[in-house]
Parts: structure tokens; sequence; C-alpha cells
């Protein structure tokens, strides 16, 4: 579950106090977010992304969730409050994160409690073991 976890984080969607748009707005918006879009919404969770933040989201691109097992999706999708709704919430922090602010062995806490470490090299900007692929 945490490889899988890790697949995931690959674009960082971050939402400040104040701001007219909602990390979900930018989501639904995105042409590259559409099976996040779905998740999002089956796990219950567009109300509390949608309230003031601040929020960063590590948000897995479809890509990245057709990168998944076959009968993954499907099969989380089927307890949506459940692991679904957990795994969504280890991809979401409680600050606003910029990529200007990252730095190599930053640690932060996901709403679901876990910590994140950041990894900055040659490679490129990780969370955990998954690459940012978008930032901002």
């Amino acid at each position: 579950m945490k490889n899988m976890i890790r697949l995931l984080c690959l674009l960082m969607l971050p939402m400040w106090i104040g701001a007219q748009t909602t990390v979900v707005d930018i989501i639904v918006e995105s042409e590259i977010h559409h099976t996040l879009e779905a998740a999002v919404i089956a796990a219950e969770l567009v109300e509390p992304l949608s309230s003031e933040g601040p929020f960063t989201v590590f948000a897995p691109t479809d890509d990245a969730f057709a990168a998944l097992p076959e009968g993954m999706i499907e099969s989380l999708l089927m307890d949506p409050t459940g692991d679904l709704a957990n795994i969504l919430t280890y991809h979401v922090l409680g600050v606003d994160v910029r990529s200007t602010d990252l730095s190599d062995g930053l640690i932060a806490k996901t709403f679901q409690g876990q910590d994140v470490t950041i990894t900055i090299n040659d490679d490129g900007i990780f969370v955990n073991d998954a690459e940012i692929i978008v930032a901002d």
C-alpha cells in the first residue's frame, strides 16, 4: 500500500487562505486529474477540501492512477470513505507549501497523520519516492 501511495504523489496544488479558488476547483478544471476528481467526490472530500485552507495537495495525475495494478481503483471505490479517503488525505497538507519553500530533507505531516519527506537531488524533487512533475 505504501508503494501505491508513493506512486500517486506527483503534483503539488497549493491553496492559500482567502483565495477564491479551492483545491477542488483546481482539480476539477485540470485536464490531467479526472480520476482524482472522481476519487475526491466518491470519498466525500469535496466539502472539506473546499473549506478555508490553507491546503497543499500532492495530486496524482491520471497517468499515476493508470499505473496502479488492474482493479485497484475499482476496489478502492467500493469503500470510498475507507481506504480511498485515507489514501487521499495522505496526499493533503494543512499548510501552503510552494516549490520555493521546499528543502532537501523537509518533513511534513499529512492530514492522514503520517509524515512525508521531501528529497531534492540531481534527479528532481520527490515526495517520498514520487517525483513532483508540476509545482505551484
